[in-house]
């Protein structure tokens, strides 16, 4: 039995638009993820999942995933699609790898950008717990729906801010991570939005649950970012 396509763990055609996609992943990681309360939850079925959403929502992936399964029909369409990706690193890494490039991306684009992403994650478990006394209670709840909008504004600053700029080649890695740490952030703002019209508690999990994935995201590109700083550049906080 061969191996499904992402389009087809998502349930979707292969032209389906970014909001198709979003929607559709949506639908099945609530049908599926291992801590809700659906009989269909299943822990491999998500991992699934969340691989086949991070492909697919990255305009960037996405176009490199789908010339890999036009690619895989053809052997010279296969050569051709190598070639293509050699000469796009080899541009990338000429127009990018300098260290006055490198400096300024950490100065100008990750630095700030972190201090929102802390804006947004560091207050929710407080925001939580305080929600969790009442969640009926409306003076709790405008409390909670004020807190949403302070990081709607914050995660609007960051990506417009992480888009100001083309990452360093070198750091394309902790740049992704950042960028799904955006999505993700997102994501959950979204489901908590849900949850502040219906009270269904499922949006409030799933919200937490794109944040924690996000703080991952966050620290990983940290780490990354730190092994770069051992010739002498500032330190990141």
């Amino acid at each position: 039995m061969s191996t499904p396509t992402y389009y087809q763990i998502l349930g979707v055609s292969c032209e389906a638009s970014t909001r198709e996609i979003k929607l559709a992943y949506r639908r099945l990681v609530k049908q599926f993820h291992p801590d809700s309360q659906s009989v269909d939850a299943d822990r491999e079925t998500t991992v699934q999942l969340n691989a086949a959403y991070e492909v697919l929502s990255d305009p960037q992936r996405r176009l490199h995933y789908d010339r890999e399964l036009t690619a895989a029909a053809s052997p010279q369409r296969q050569r051709r699609t190598v070639r293509n990706q050699h000469r796009y690193q080899a541009a990338r890494q000429q127009d990018t790898n300098s260290d006055r490039h490198f400096d300024r991306w950490l100065a100008t684009v990750y630095a700030p950008v972190n201090q929102l992403i802390d804006r947004v994650v560091t207050p929710l478990a407080t925001q939580i717990d305080a929600l969790a006394a009442d969640p009926f209670d409306d003076e709790l709840m405008a409390a909670f729906q004020h807190y949403l909008s302070t990081c709607r504004t914050a995660l609007s600053q960051a990506q417009q801010r992480f888009a100001s700029q083309p990452n360093p080649a070198r750091l394309a890695s902790a740049a992704t991570n950042l960028y799904y740490c955006l999505n993700h952030l997102g994501d959950g703002l979204d489901e908590f939005d849900w949850f502040v019209l219906n009270y269904d508690d499922s949006y409030l999990h799933t919200g937490c649950e794109f944040f924690h994935r996000a703080a991952r995201l966050q620290s990983l590109a940290h780490r990354e970012l730190q092994g770069w700083l051992a010739d002498g550049s500032p330190s990141i906080h």
